[in-house]
């Protein structure tokens, strides 16, 4: 088995992880995560299909190095945002969880108001 295989099977197995996790998991932090798996494991299996095409003897061609790091930024720029929007909903209902059985407060319901 030569490395580029084994990689495209290590990245095929991270993707596999990630949507497990992403069904699996109720919490918005692991689902987060789960998310970040299934990309860095797309983002994986990519690099390897592009080393094969240069392996074969095609013309190098720098867009698929380039999508991957844009792809990366994205993905770090989108966790952020995510996990901004969960620290957001525990402020606001003191629940992170995205349980649908779950009591919310109504809104207005602040401490302190009478």
């Amino acid at each position: 088995m030569s490395a580029s295989t084994l990689a495209g099977l290590v990245g095929a197995a991270l993707v596999g992880l990630g949507l497990y996790g992403f069904i699996v998991s109720p919490q918005p932090l692991r689902k987060i995560l789960a998310f970040n798996l299934i990309g860095n494991g797309a983002f994986l299996v990519f690099g390897i299909v592009a080393r094969k095409g240069a392996a074969a003897g095609f013309p190098f061609d720098p867009v698929p190095q380039a999508m991957v790091i844009t792809g990366i930024v994205v993905a770090f720029a989108a966790s952020a945002l995510a996990a901004a929007l969960i620290l957001r909903l525990q402020e606001e209902t003191g629940n992170v969880l995205l349980d649908s059985d779950a009591p919310a407060k109504p809104p207005g319901d602040e401490a302190g108001a009478s």
